[in-house]
């Protein structure tokens, strides 16, 4: 038994799939369902059973977990302590996004922050939509936030950079290209569960363009999608920079395009010195990813 194993576990249990769990803790998939079931083969012991969309905590699953968090907390006082040893180091970074932006942060965002800001400790808070990130900063659960823009004036936002909406579709599937939104009435889609924010997001982009698909399959548990498209069930709405697995598959644009902007967003009150320099780190992130889409269309135009 170890640390590693422990953080999965608890992981898990806090976010209902080991697809969700893998994405906070920036590791593969595969890795973490391998060390949860090394830990229960240690135990000799079921620590989650599989339900509908994802996995529960057995009644051994919550024991466990429930030592896990005390074992856990144990191990961070410690390195508290000796963060104050060492004059501060060791800070953490609360960041809230919702799922379908999850993957920025962890792909590509925290791991290059993390390169140059090694003491500092970044916390993701998984929230379940766009009001759920506002009220996590404005209750001082988060620092900073991931998300799509507008935001209520009460809070800061930051533009950060602008998302393509795709469709992405069987090979079978014969469509104009680029497609129009209106190709969308009828069509039959792969959503989220209905209920959940990113449904209602969904939703009311269909809303605004007139478009009422068929559910083909309705499910949060994104790491099926694909799948699910894959076999020829239906078609996907997603970002652009999202669409990693996707080969094989037809990815579309829409004419004209359907976009998000999404941006960085706080509360109105003074950032810590992390949070400003994670700030910072993004604009300029942001700033030399456009840089870099201007150089081959200028070069295209000469």
């Amino acid at each position: 038994m170890n640390l590693r194993q422990l953080r999965y576990v608890v992981a898990t249990a806090d976010h209902g799939t080991m697809t969700s769990a893998a994405q906070a803790l920036y590791v593969a998939q595969p890795a973490l369902s391998r060390a949860v079931r090394e830990l229960e083969r240690e135990l000799g012991v079921e620590l989650f059973a599989r339900s509908g969309r994802g996995v529960e905590l057995t009644a051994a699953g919550e024991q466990v977990v429930r030592q896990a968090r005390v074992a856990l907390d144990a191990v961070e006082a410690i390195e508290g302590l000796s963060a104050a040893r060492t004059g501060g180091r060791g800070a953490e970074l609360r960041i809230a996004t919702t799922s379908s932006l999850e993957p920025e942060l962890t792909g590509r965002l925290i791991p290059r922050f993390a390169r140059d800001q090694q003491a500092v400790r970044v916390r993701v808070v998984r929230c379940d939509g766009r009001d759920a990130v506002a009220a996590a900063l404005r209750a001082g659960r988060a620092d900073l936030a991931l998300t799509d823009l507008p935001v209520p004036g009460d809070l800061a936002a930051h533009p950060f950079e602008q998302r393509e909406v795709v469709l992405i579709s069987p090979p079978s599937v014969r469509l104009r290209e680029p497609v129009p939104p209106a190709a969308l009435d009828g069509m039959r889609l792969v959503l989220p569960a209905r209920g959940s924010a990113r449904r209602a997001e969904i939703d009311a982009l269909l809303a605004r363009i007139g478009a009422t698909p068929v559910a083909a399959v309705e499910s949060d548990e994104r790491g099926s999608w694909l799948g699910w498209v894959r076999a020829g069930m239906g078609s996907l709405l997603w970002y652009r920079n999202q669409v990693d697995g996707a080969e094989g598959l037809a990815v579309r644009s829409f004419m004209p395009p359907i976009t998000r902007m999404i941006g960085l967003v706080h509360a109105h009150r003074q950032l810590p010195p992390v949070a400003r320099d994670f700030l910072a780190f993004a604009k300029e992130t942001a700033r030399e990813a456009r840089d870099q889409h201007a150089r081959p269309a200028q070069r295209e135009h000469h």
